[in-house]
């Protein structure tokens, strides 16, 4: 590949500005591999907060950026020491493939909302190409894996939210053995669509008391509203991304011994347990892509993704514009 390429990539040149533009693209090394990107996805939590600018500060953040960490496509190229090849089917957590010049930086956080994207070939994923647009998924659903996975084989009774992240944790629990969970939402439009599990709002089971709970709803105030539904020596879990400063009454946490865990961002092998609860067929993630658009619509395509209540999951369709 030439030096100096470019691609159409989305840019949020600052808070609500966002767009497609050309940007540069590294060359490929040995090791890595061009991807044409097919779909790529709008995440309603970490990527809401840089495009309404409430963002707190950040390994690598900055405007003007490319989002995304939500990418599958086919390889194109493929570098001699990669393991892969061309026609590979393919998900990239997104990749900082981006040049910039000293008058006009470009920050790939997390870059994978573009055309076409070099990646090291350690850092993508082989997907089954009937996947589809669904593909884009798979790091969304490693993000519920690893909510769960670092209970160590205690499963969560109760789930907050039934956005995509609250479905794909219910999903995974159940795909990993566990009983159907009970999901708590607020919001009407989002009570349907539950496979296997019960979804009802909060005041429907009041004295329940539970040995895990996740919180995947980000929103504030919930330690008070759930820690007195642990059971004694329950753990709450946050999976949601918060930017107020989280507090507790202590008394309510004392009596019940309660452990309090913030699940950070997937791993590989996230990545990898997930991929392997799809090909065996115990997972699905059929249901959960909403909303489709062409990159063009990239303004209203974000804005919807983060105020319609309707949207669980808006994807960039690249093939489109192809």
């Amino acid at each position: 590949m030439e030096a100096n390429l470019q691609t159409d990539a989305i840019l949020l040149s600052a808070p609500r500005q966002i767009g497609v533009q050309q940007v540069g693209i590294t060359p490929p090394g040995r090791s890595d591999v061009v991807v044409e990107i097919a779909h790529s996805g709008i995440s309603s939590g970490t990527e809401k907060l840089f495009w309404t600018g409430d963002m707190p500060p950040f390994p690598g953040m900055g405007y003007p950026l490319v989002p995304g960490y939500e990418a599958v496509g086919e390889v194109v190229e493929a570098g001699a020491d990669s393991g892969l090849k061309c026609g590979d089917r393919v998900f990239v957590p997104g990749a900082n493939c981006f040049t910039a010049s000293p008058d006009s930086p470009v920050f790939a956080l997390f870059g994978g909302a573009a055309r076409r994207l070099v990646s090291d070939a350690s850092r993508v994923v082989q997907v089954d190409a009937g996947l589809g647009a669904e593909g884009a998924l798979l790091a969304l659903a490693a993000t519920a894996h690893h909510a769960i996975a670092g209970s160590q084989g205690r499963f969560a009774g109760l789930i907050v939210g039934h956005g995509a992240l609250g479905r794909l944790l219910a999903r995974i629990t159940m795909a990993l053995g566990g009983p159907a969970p009970t999901v708590w939402e607020t919001n009407p439009a989002r009570m349907g669509g539950a496979t296997g599990y019960t979804v009802c709002p909060p005041d429907a089971a009041p004295h329940t008391r539970f040995e895990l709970i996740i919180d995947a709803s980000g929103a504030d105030g919930q330690l008070d509203r759930l820690i007195p539904h642990l059971a004694p020596g329950g753990e709450l879990v946050l999976a949601g991304f918060y930017t107020q400063p989280l507090s507790f009454a202590f008394v309510p946490a004392f009596l019940r011994e309660a452990r309090l865990r913030v699940a950070a961002e997937w791993q590989p092998a996230d990545l990898h347990a997930t991929r392997a609860l799809l090909d065996r067929g115990a997972l699905s993630l059929a249901g959960l892509i909403t909303h489709r658009t062409a990159p063009a619509q990239a303004e209203a395509a974000y804005q919807r993704a983060f105020t319609d209540p309707d949207c669980l999951k808006m994807i960039i369709d690249w093939e489109s514009a192809a």
